[in-house]
């Protein structure tokens, strides 16, 4: 898989400056420019970097940090769908990574661990929670949210 200089840069956590000096100076490993862009390839999930053999040693990343999904049930959106009727009632489980989406039925195909810490909190509330690591959950959400229409598969 491919990225761009900005994406890369996010990865290794430096700025798209820095980076591009690197491709100038073909530090970056696979890397090749593709009209005014460069398409740098991932291995293991990160750009590579070739460190000198002299100088300070660089400050970028060499692992990414697991990307946090967090699935809870709203217990007000429950309380409020008991007087509604099932055309009206909204959908109860909260998938939170960048933004809140909501659905009715959701399939985790991905390693996850459910959480209670009634004494340490989420900053909603939440005291039992399940937590998806190292997999963007709200990539496989569809775009639209009907009832019937849930299921997430790989």
């Amino acid at each position: 898989m491919y990225i761009n200089t900005t994406e890369a840069a996010s990865y290794l956590e430096i700025s798209p400056r820095r980076l591009r000096k690197l491709l100038q100076e073909e530090r970056v490993k696979g890397a090749y420019k593709c009209g005014n862009s460069w398409l740098i390839p991932l291995y293991k999930g990160m750009p590579q970097i070739i460190e000198r053999q002299h100088g300070q040693r660089g400050t970028w990343k060499k692992k990414r940090k697991p990307k946090r999904t967090i699935v809870h049930i709203n217990r007000n959106k429950i309380a409020s769908n008991l007087n509604k009727n099932p055309e009206e009632r909204e959908p109860i489980i909260s998938v939170k990574g960048k933004k809140n989406t909501y659905v009715s039925q959701l399939e985790i195909p991905f390693p996850c661990r459910l959480i209670y810490r009634p004494d340490k909190s989420l900053d909603c509330g939440a005291k039992v929670w399940i937590e998806v690591l190292d997999y963007d959950l709200e990539k496989t959400l569809p775009l639209t949210t009907t009832q019937d229409s849930f299921p997430l598969s790989s």
